[in-house]
Formats: C-alpha cells, structure tokens, sequence
C-alpha cells in the first residue's frame, strides 16, 4: 500500500478551505491538524474539515502530531516565521503565495529548509492550468520563433471592506505591497515562467482609489530575458474586476490565453494545433470554482516526498517572482528601470 501523507495547515482565513479540500482530493495526502491563533477560527475550520485536532500554538501542533507537510496560510509577512518553525522540527512545507515579502526573508526559509533536510515548496496553482501548460509547451517547442512581445492583464477589483477586514490587509509590513503582491503575483510568476525570466522593468504604482498604505494600480514595462519586451497591468481598483488575460507574440505565431480559455491561437502553417482546452478553475476577478489545482500542488509534494524528489516550484524558484515585484516598488519609488537580477533589500 502507498504512502499517505500527513499534513497540517496553520492559517484558518480565506485561502485555508483550499488546501483543506485539495488534501481531501489528493490521493496521497490525509489532514491530521489545523492552527490559528484565533480558536473559534481553528475550532470551526477542524470540525468543518473532518473534525481534525486543533491548536492556536503552531510549535505545540509541530511537537504533538505526526507530521509530514504544513500548509503555510498565515499572512504574506508571517510566512518565514512558520516555515522556519516547521523546518526546525523537520517538518516539509507548501507554503501560499508569494513566498514571503522581502528577500531576507525568503532566503532564511530556503536555508533553514535546505539545513533541515526538508522540502519548501511554494503555491502558484496557475501553472497547473492546461491552457498555460499548452502555451508552455509552444514556446519551449520554439513554435513562436522570436518571441518580440508578452503581456499580462491582472485587472482585479478588491474594495474597501476587504482592505478593512483584516488589520494587515494592504500594509507593507504583512501584506507586502497591493494589488500587484497580493493579487497579482500569480500573473507575474506565470508570465515570468513562459518567458524565461525578467531582465528589467520600468514601473509606475498608484494609490488611486483604496485607504491602504500600498498600491491599487499599476503599469509596468517588461523586458524579458529571451529579448521580448511588454507588459504589465495590476490593480484591485477596476470594477468588478475581469478574467486576468496573457498576450505572447512572436514571428511565426502569437496567442491569447485566459485562466480556463485559450481565446487566439494563430501559428504559421497552423503548427501547432489549436489544442482542446478542459479545465474550468476560474475566471472573472480572479474567483475559483475549486480546488483541484491546488489538489495538483498537493498531492504533488506528497508525491516528492515518498519518491524523494523535488517539488513541482520549489523555493528557490517562488523567490523569483517576489523578487520581479520588488524590483517594480523600486522602479516606481526611483522612477527608473531597474535590472531584477541586481535587486537586493
């Protein structure tokens, strides 16, 4: 009989139910605890969630269960803070987006995971999607030729109760940046995966309609490290928010992607075939139907520990995306291009 994994969640709030109900789908994975610091939080999730253990202490949970994976859910800022913990009692951990909010930061979660021998993997459940992979797959079979141009549209729409429902919602200490770190950073890691990575951008960050210290819209020039250039937009400020679209163009073809739709797919001689597109996951404003892409990412990581290999985005790689939206606060702050691969805090 195969391995089942064990996991635990520490962050009852909005992401949580997605983890729980993706380690439900998984084949390999079984939930044995959940923690929050609030306990009526942990108390209602564990009795939701197959009536698991609960705590409010996540390194009293890490002493007393059995446990293989935590799924990190806390607050972008409080992320190293759990994955440090996790890696000191030799635990593996699938921590959300984005990694953390600041490379040192994020370098300490790397290292204190690579010290203990444990896994970090990282969330970017897009990746998993069959229109991205499809697109993926174009681009490494050199179907595009030169690529010349790749843009992303993460137009989001967040209003101010959602701000005013957490205490570190929209804050640069917890929350890490607005719509751009939050929201966006899935469009980001996605668009810098199909290309490659990012060379440089050239930013402009507005608050322009929310109470928050960060920012609700954003237009950035990108220049990729194959030589393309584009864009990116992200907000939180355009009603009611809409299907977040990537545009690749090249000499020999270009396509037009959304989260459950390829919209153009143009090549020369019609090579590649437009493929079928299946999966149904999300849609406007960035709403999910279920949680079978991050069942995918789950069951993955279980996956990586019983054959002992790696998983799908490990942390090293989820820094990158952090690092591209660092360096756009620092392009807007400096009003000037700045090279990410030079970007440090």
């Amino acid at each position: 009989m195969e391995r089942t994994v064990n996991y635990a969640i520490v962050g009852c709030g909005r992401i949580a139910p997605f983890h729980a109900d993706g380690i439900a789908m998984a084949p390999s994975a079984r939930l044995v605890a959940v923690c929050d610091i609030v306990e009526e939080k942990a108390r209602d999730f564990a009795a939701s969630h197959g009536n698991v253990k609960y705590y409010t202490d996540a390194e009293e949970m890490f002493r007393n269960e059995s446990i293989d994976v935590c799924s990190v859910c806390v607050p972008s800022g409080n992320h190293h803070e759990i994955v440090i913990l996790a890696a000191k009692y030799g635990i593996n951990v699938l921590c959300e987006k984005p990694l953390d909010v600041n490379l040192t930061n994020m370098q300490a979660m790397v290292d204190a995971c690579n010290a203990s021998g444990v896994r970090l993997g990282a969330i970017f459940q897009r990746r998993t999607y069959q229109a991205a992979q499809e697109v993926k797959k174009a681009i490494d079979s050199g179907a595009f030729g030169k690529i010349t141009l790749a843009s992303a549209s993460l137009l989001f729409y967040r209003d101010q109760e959602y701000y005013d429902s957490g205490d570190w919602r929209g804050t640069w200490e917890l929350d890490g940046g607005g719509a751009l770190m939050n929201q966006g950073v899935h469009g980001i890691d996605m668009i810098a995966w199909l290309m490659g990575g990012v060379e440089s951008v050239n930013a402009d960050c507005q608050r322009l309609v929310w109470d928050t210290q960060v920012e609700d819209t954003a237009v950035i020039r990108v220049r990729y490290k194959n030589g393309a250039i584009g864009t990116i937009e992200g907000t939180t400020s355009v009603y009611p928010g809409l299907e977040t679209i990537f545009r690749i163009g090249g000499e020999k073809g270009s396509v037009i992607f959304g989260d459950n739709k390829i919209y153009k797919w143009i090549f020369k001689d019609n090579t590649p075939p437009c493929p079928v597109i299946e999966d149904e996951y999300a849609g406007t404003n960035c709403s999910y139907d279920n949680c079978t892409p991050h069942a995918v990412q789950i069951e993955d990581m279980a996956q990586a520990i019983i054959n002992g290999t790696k998983p799908m985005l490990t942390g090293e790689e989820a820094i990158q995306s952090v690092k591209v939206i660092l360096s756009i606060y620092r392009s807007a702050r400096e009003s000037k291009e700045i090279k990410v691969d030079n970007y440090n805090d």
